[in-house]
């Protein structure tokens, strides 16, 4: 669904000022919120991918994604998100196959997908393939000919009792009732049929915060009731990973990279919002990192519209600060065109020109525990760099593991000064064994990174 903007959140690590350290240390925090909800263990060093269904192949349907996904365990991706499987809505329709999160049916699978067989074989391809499987879930709304519509408590009415839409232009939608407990316990049944019966491993809710947090409390206790499930969050509320959700939205953090690329942040904000996020969130709250998704893609545009030659800089910095990465479909295919939203396109793969640079960074976050999820990830370090106030330096450390980031926005070669931990690294895309004290000045190409993970 269309994103709607929701209040900035935030974050804890350390503060970077021009008195302080080269290094400066992590700062003890207090999160505003207790966390009573535990992470599957399998979640720790996940990483996620995006998959669009109807645009990811010329058929669009369940049966074509199985030949990608020996691909896609090859590049480190541990979760697949399947974008909404259900059957759309017919009655006002947006273009010729309508909007994804219209749900006719919310038991039943998109016909144009195959059928409720065609799923189960992909959920345990996936499975066999020691991935999890998460599917799009949209509580919030159904479509104006779901069935549902015939009962009448169970949508917010005009006064001609017809129902309404949630937001104006979200025409093609019914906005459910939450104050009906009967409506409550039918989404509850209908969330609970796909894990009992396809054994799926939990779910992203689209405009999460747009339904009662009350609800999807009770949603975590009767799922985790038939196995540890993981829930994803459109969302950027503190209360939602109090009970119900692993993971949500950094919204804001993509904001500011769209922010810093057009010139209207510094880089060093990157530093404070950081710090602020992870104050605000505590550290076992999840938080989705990306510089692309379906919304972004199709609304806002591509990658290389947005962020231009910057565009892999920004990957690097979303999958090497606190966060779990997305990778959204086509992406590692160099996707540059906006898909379309309400009718089919199609993603060109006869070539995968970023796959190598992907995959390094999935195996990257992987294997390395500095850059592990929440609280089995590492510590959030400020580097000053003295040369040039477009260059963004930091580096994550846990226990024995450290990861130094160093990346270049301008689009000119600088040289700088700067200071990381002492210890040898291995210049992550090359073979390239570096010692600490060859670090100290640097010329750095424009547009231009280097992750150096430590080696000893």
């Amino acid at each position: 669904m269309k994103k709607i903007l929701i209040p900035a959140l935030a974050i804890l690590l350390l503060s970077c000022t021009n008195n302080e350290s080269k290094m400066n240390q992590t700062e003890t925090v207090t999160p505003e919120v207790e966390w009573d909800s535990m992470h599957p263990e399998w979640s720790k060093n996940a990483t996620i991918y995006e998959l669009n269904i109807r645009q990811f192949s010329e058929n669009g349907d369940f049966a074509s994604i199985l030949p990608h996904i020996p691909r896609l365990k090859e590049m480190g991706v541990k979760i697949i998100w399947l974008m909404p499987i259900h059957p759309i809505g017919e009655l006002h329709r947006k273009g010729s196959l309508g909007s994804y999160y219209s749900v006719q049916d919310y038991t039943d699978v998109n016909p144009n997908y195959g059928t409720k067989e065609d799923f189960k074989a992909l959920v345990e391809e996936i499975h066999a393939h020691d991935m999890k499987v998460i599917i799009d879930w949209v509580a919030n709304h159904s479509a104006f000919d779901n069935p549902w519509t015939e009962n009448e408590t169970w949508y917010n009415r005009d006064e001609d009792g017809n129902p309404v839409t949630p937001v104006d232009d979200w025409s093609d939608v019914a906005d459910l009732n939450y104050d009906s407990p009967e409506m409550r316990r039918a989404m509850i049944d209908a969330l609970k049929y796909w894990v009992q019966e396809y054994d799926i491993d939990g779910y992203r809710c689209d405009v999460a915060m747009m339904v009662p947090t009350d609800f999807w409390n009770q949603v975590r206790i009767e799922l985790d009731a038939l196995k540890p499930v993981f829930m994803l969050a459109e969302a950027e509320e503190v209360d939602h990973h109090q009970k119900a959700f692993d993971m949500s939205y950094s919204w804001d953090l993509h904001h500011l990279m769209n922010d810093a690329q057009k010139g209207d942040k510094p880089y060093t904000d990157f530093h404070e919002f950081i710090k602020e996020d992870m104050n605000k969130f505590g550290k076992n709250a999840y938080r989705m990192t990306f510089t692309t998704n379906h919304d972004e893609n199709s609304w806002n545009g591509t990658v290389f519209e947005r962020f231009g030659d910057n565009h892999l800089n920004y990957a690097v910095l979303a999958f090497t600060v606190p966060g779990m990465p997305l990778v959204y479909s086509g992406q590692e295919a160099g996707l540059d065109h906006r898909l379309a939203f309400f009718d089919k396109d199609l993603i060109d793969w006869n070539d995968y020109p970023l796959q190598d640079f992907y995959t390094e960074l999935l195996k990257l976050n992987v294997r390395n525990e500095a850059l592990w999820n929440g609280e089995f990830g590492g510590s959030y370090h400020p580097i000053e760099v003295v040369g040039s106030d477009k260059v963004l330096a930091y580096y994550r450390k846990n226990g024995d593991d450290l990861v130094a980031v160093i990346i270049n926005f301008d689009e000119n070669p600088v040289d700088i000064t700067l200071e990381v931990p002492e210890t040898k690294y291995r210049k992550l895309f090359s073979d390239e064994i570096w010692d600490s004290n060859q670090l100290g000045s640097l010329h750095l190409e424009g547009n231009s990174h280097m992750i150096l993970e430590k080696t000893e």
